[in-house]
């Protein structure tokens, strides 16, 4: 596969974190650059910027000598993540809601379709807008800071959307859920979106101590 000059960085970085996400990349054994830069038809040179990103994003470790991993699945990693979402994310979509535009709440109900098209269609991408729904609905709060940090812990929390998602009937759950907090966000009722929000990352929580643990 040849990549296009214009973007090529960018494009790395993105089939990179794909691979990561969907788990096409194995834990804890060196990335082989020399192969994946002749797989994608680049230079080792924006590859390893592609790299070295990934690694800034939490997606992969490096060791000197021994060049860059991906980052093992672990239960403290995903306790603390999930529990930092709890604690700023509830409360930016509940006042988010207050102030949200009518394009705002456009744009939240096409990400929740993006989401369930791509449950239907195209599981690889299901990370990718579970994370753009939840950030549709905090984006309108307009603070660039809380955004920010919700946007690293969702970037950081995609793969364990993956391993959550992989049981029989879970996808179901989260459409109704997710359709709950639509449906509570767009009414504007600030209570039950962060009571909806708080019982939705809550529950995955528990689910992937149970998951993780095995």
């Amino acid at each position: 596969m040849s990549l296009v000059v214009r973007t090529l960085s960018e494009q790395i970085f993105t089939i990179i974190r794909e691979r990561i996400i969907s788990g096409d990349l194995p834990e804890e054994q060196p990335i082989r650059q020399d192969a994946l830069a002749n797989e994608l038809g680049v230079s080792k040179i924006p590859l390893r910027e592609a790299l070295a990103r990934l690694e800034q994003e939490g997606l992969l470790t490096s060791q000197a000598n021994r060049g860059f991993f991906v980052r093992s699945l672990g239960a403290g990693e995903a306790e603390e993540i999930y529990e930092l979402r709890l604690a700023i994310e509830p409360d930016a979509a509940a006042r988010a809601a207050r102030v949200a535009t009518a394009d705002d709440q456009a744009a939240a109900r096409d990400a929740l379709t993006a989401l369930d098209v791509a449950a239907r269609d195209a599981l690889h991408e299901v990370a990718h807008r579970n994370r753009a729904f939840h950030l549709a609905l905090v984006r309108p709060l307009g603070a660039a800071l809380t955004f920010q940090l919700i946007e690293r812990l969702q970037v950081l929390a995609e793969r364990y959307v993956v391993q959550h998602l992989k049981p029989a009937g879970r996808e179901d759950r989260a459409h109704e859920e997710h359709q709950a907090l639509l449906d509570a966000w767009l009414a504007r009722d600030e209570a039950r979106v962060a009571g909806f929000l708080t019982d939705h990352i809550g529950a995955t929580l528990v689910d992937l101590r149970t998951q993780l643990s095995r």
